[in-house]
């Protein structure tokens, strides 16, 4: 029997099914996939479709910590904007730290060119705070920048696809958001590496630039530099003078 997205591990079995079941839902509209399944086998979930470039980001809204304070912060407030959204996988941790001051301390940078930068983990609003006035020298955070969100109920981690279900904690999931509220550019480091800023701010920068002139920008584009007509002839050009 097939429920609110649950099918008994009996009826797994004996339909002989794959891990990956499409089409489930009542309208065979949406395809859907296995997010966990329990060890003594009594339920199998299942999660919505695997996200998708140029379909609009999973909404949220949740606890954030913003300027040492406790604030309701959703995707939606952000229309209108670009927005970076990362996963770290815990507070008081070692490399999560360096990644969320090195943002923070760049978030002027993302503004500049009308992005936000937002952060998140699975750790409560308190445990946030309680970090942010931890001193640097500390392992802590200081002062921040940007808004810290607080995915206690997983939910967020795992509408992005990038929650550890067997620990709870989100992989390093990077996100840029257009100002339509689509995803643009996905980014999944395993724990023990940390992101780039500055790579973050380029690929920011050049889905604006395509955004607004309708041109592609090649491998290692920066700002002032030469794009690319998306046309057999026009192409030609670039490709003279960069060979």
């Amino acid at each position: 029997m097939l429920a609110s997205g649950v099918l008994t591990t009996e009826l797994y079995h004996r339909t002989g099914l794959l891990a990956s079941l499409w089409r489930a839902t009542a309208d065979l509209t949406m395809a859907v996939h296995i997010a966990h399944t329990y060890a003594n086998g009594q339920t199998i979930s299942f999660n919505k479709m695997p996200l998708q470039l140029t379909k609009p980001a999973p909404q949220f809204k949740t606890t954030a910590v913003v300027n040492g304070e406790f604030k309701d912060i959703s995707l939606s407030d952000y229309k209108g904007k670009y927005v970076v959204l990362f996963f770290y996988p815990l507070d008081f941790t070692f490399v999560c730290p360096t990644e969320i001051i090195a943002f923070s301390e760049r978030a002027d940078d993302f503004r500049k060119i009308n992005c936000e930068v937002v952060a998140a983990s699975t750790d409560s609003h308190f445990t946030h705070l309680a970090w942010i006035n931890t001193s640097r020298k500390q392992g802590g955070l200081g002062p921040m920048n940007i808004p810290i969100l607080s995915d206690k109920s997983h939910s967020i981690a795992r509408d992005y696809g990038v929650l550890n279900e067997e620990t709870g904690v989100p992989f390093r999931g990077l996100f840029i958001i257009d100002d339509k509220q689509n995803l643009r550019q996905i980014t999944v480091n395993d724990l023990p590496v940390g992101r780039s800023v500055d790579e973050t701010l380029r690929l920011v920068q050049a889905f604006q630039y395509t955004d607004k002139y309708g041109e592609v920008c090649p491998a290692n584009w920066q700002p002032g530099a030469k794009t690319i007509k998306p046309d057999t002839k026009a192409a030609q050009e670039y490709f003279v003078d960069a060979n």
